[in-house]
């Protein structure tokens, strides 16, 4: 995890530190003296060290689950050939950007010519129907003819309409071209082409997938988690999505299925990102979903950020060129994290996963100095 060299960091100042109250006391003094490490910032992506703020909230039970990005409905298409024929011209590659409309492939088909002649073929009666129930209504009018003969031509007339409206709707839906010889793939969504099977010259069925695509920007998380878990979860918990590049990213929960599935006898916690962010679907990541069982109010930290140094709870705050150690009091600790009775502020910035990486270093450097 940390294969790099890390002897070069340095310590930039220790000074002798006071003990800190103990948690009976309700804060801790503000003279305490603090450890500084010097690490530079593109070791901290090389040693998986992730910095998250001290967050004010409830301090409740954490469940840390495996979870993959997922496509959510609408941010990703199957496109399939509406008729079959020859694939005539491909006008998109593999990771090509497209919009909604754009036609993907051509395909000379036998069918979309059968479909455009049957649109001609009910045009065309359609209007020879119009002409007949215009006569007719006016050779009733001028009592030639009886009322049978136009109510007769009025419902030859609504036939051969509704006929119209089933011949260009099956024509719309293949996107027969305007020669009427070949039927256009369009593309449904905006997106990136992710798979492609459309050959110059191949011979496909109706049906045939030919391309798939997504849309980058639009994701969503899937978690699995115990049926008794499941039960703890609710829509609208907040919860963190731990990428591989370490750094947590802000999610609500949006539903939990009411059910397991059979095989693996678990329960599936669909989550939103608060913000967009450069997931990419079929990522495995890690979730930390909160439950609200055992709620305290305080300040919270995920209980990696908490180490111990020299007999005290510390946290390893952010500073412009390392970490400094920052005494803290702990209150309760609650599945994945750790409630800070006194010591630090809300929005200061901490080391989390891989703390323990600092702690190592300050203790090597310690070390050096005497």
């Amino acid at each position: 995890m940390a294969g790099f060299s890390i002897s070069h960091w340095s310590i930039l100042k220790e000074t002798p530190s006071l003990p800190i109250d103990e948690p009976s006391h309700t804060a801790v003094s503000a003279a305490t003296a603090s450890v500084e490490v010097k690490i530079p910032a593109p070791y901290l992506a090389s040693a998986n060290i992730a910095v998250e703020p001290v967050i004010i909230g409830k301090v409740g039970m954490d469940i840390l689950v495996p979870a993959v990005v997922t496509s959510p409905p609408g941010g990703e298409a199957s496109v399939v050939a509406r008729a079959s024929g020859t694939v005539i011209r491909v006008n998109y590659l593999l990771g090509d950007m497209v919009r909604a409309g754009d036609v993907l492939a051509l395909i000379d088909s036998f069918e979309a010519a059968s479909m455009s002649a049957d649109r001609s073929v009910a045009m065309a009666k359609v209007e020879l129907a119009r002409k007949s129930y215009a006569r007719e209504i006016s050779l009733y009018q001028q009592g030639v003819t009886p009322r049978q003969d136009m109510e007769a031509a009025k419902a030859t007339l609504t036939v051969a309409e509704a006929e119209v409206r089933r011949a260009t709707a099956v024509a719309q839906a293949a996107h027969i071209s305007d020669n009427g010889n070949s039927v256009a793939v369009v593309s449904p969504i905006n997106g990136n082409i992710t798979t492609e099977m459309a050959t110059l010259g191949a011979f496909v069925e109706p049906q045939a997938e030919l391309f798939r695509i997504a849309n980058s920007k639009a994701v969503q998380v899937e978690a699995s988690v115990t049926a008794a878990d499941s039960r703890r979860i609710t829509a609208g918990n907040p919860a963190a999505i731990i990428s591989a590049t370490g750094s947590p990213l802000s999610a609500v929960v949006h539903s939990v299925t009411p059910t397991v599935n059979g095989s693996t006898q678990t329960a599936t916690v669909v989550l939103k990102l608060n913000e967009f962010q450069s997931l990419t679907v079929g990522e495995g990541v890690q979730v930390r979903l909160q439950t609200h069982e055992d709620e305290r109010d305080g300040l919270s930290v995920p209980e990696d950020a908490v180490q111990n140094l020299n007999g005290r709870d510390v946290l390893f705050v952010r500073t412009a060129e390392g970490f400094r150690a920052q005494p803290v009091l702990i209150g309760v600790r609650s599945g994945s994290r750790a409630q800070i009775v006194s010591g630090i502020g809300a929005g200061e910035q901490v080391a989390t996963r891989n703390a323990f990486l600092v702690k190592a270093e300050m203790n090597k450097g310690a070390e050096e100095e005497e």
